[in-house]
């Protein structure tokens, strides 16, 4: 994979995080766990799509396409493994 598209990965995956976060909500420490998940999951969709021969929404030698489901699924995994807000604080007092 070339520097560019290494980078447009980075860029890429770092954007899926962070929507992600905007949606879901949550402090630092859930996004930055989002991001990692998000980067994870990427890696992890880009290998996969080219072990497998797939050229899904291929940018360049990215396998974009693959990737973004990888990160998509490493996301909905980690707000699965967070699981609800056990620290929120009562507005009752």
């Amino acid at each position: 994979m070339t520097l560019p598209s290494l980078f447009f990965a980075a860029i890429l995956s770092t954007l899926y995080g962070a929507a992600f976060h905007v949606w879901q909500g949550g402090g630092a420490n859930r996004m930055l766990f989002y991001l990692i998940a998000a980067w994870i999951g990427f890696a992890i969709g880009h290998a996969v799509g080219g072990l497998a021969g797939v050229t899904f929404g291929a940018i360049g030698p990215l396998n974009a396409g693959t990737a973004t489901l990888g990160s998509l699924l490493t996301l909905f995994l980690a707000r699965w493994f967070l699981g609800t807000d056990t620290f929120k604080q009562d507005d009752s007092e």
